[in-house]
């Protein structure tokens, strides 16, 4: 049975599901095929996303394969709490990994209220460590999906993102021009800053 099946739930009983994996492996399209799934079943759906990922659309989550829903973009959960209506059923929240810490609790409250919440987002950074608050919404859901791109090496199943252009800050919004996605055995993994300092003052450069 899909994860998206609500079946596997009592009727009034609210929870959360997460959708989680690298760029590129269809995080969104799932999110915006099971909110569609739910306006079918003619189930209140309200979407989210971050304000600052304005690559597509600044009201609707979309997409890599321009696939597309209306969506209210939020600075945070404070003001996505003031923009949910109160007879929402489905809620859905798209690249979570922008929203703090403080989603898991409110992911929680919703669930705790007989909602069902979906989220979608990146479980690792372009350095392949743990993206709050991904992993801890994994652990508090009923149902994870773990998704997976294509290596552009190799065509293996890929769950990093490869980030191809420079930066160290960790919130870089981009899409094929900034990231690609590779698997285990293709990941570059970028050097701690103080490596990338030494390297570069041994060498006779500077740093900034």
């Amino acid at each position: 049975m899909s994860p998206a099946t609500p079946r596997l739930h009592a009727a009034d009983a609210g929870w959360i599901e997460v959708i989680a994996g690298g760029m590129f492996s269809g995080k969104s399209e799932e999110l915006i095929r099971r909110l569609r799934r739910a306006r079918i079943a003619r189930q209140k759906v309200q979407a989210f996303h971050p304000a600052l990922d304005r690559r597509y659309s600044e009201s609707e989550i979309v997409s890599h394969d321009a696939r597309r829903i209306p969506s209210t973009p939020v600075a945070d959960v404070a003001a996505m709490r003031r923009a949910l209506d109160a007879d929402t059923l489905v809620v859905g929240i798209d690249e979570v990994q922008f929203l703090g810490p403080g989603l898991v609790a409110f992911c929680e409250e919703l669930a705790a209220a007989g909602r069902r919440v979906i989220v979608a987002g990146l479980d690792m950074d372009y350095r392949g460590e743990p993206f709050e608050p991904v992993p801890q919404l994994m652990a508090v859901a009923e149902e994870v999906t773990k998704a997976h791109a294509v290596c552009v090496v190799c065509g293996a199943p890929a769950s990093y993102s490869q980030r191809i252009v420079a930066g160290e800050e960790r919130v870089m919004v981009g899409a094929g021009d900034t990231y690609e996605p590779r698997c285990r055995a293709h990941f570059e993994r970028p050097a701690p800053r103080g490596e990338e300092v030494a390297r570069t003052a041994a060498a006779g450069g500077e740093t900034s």
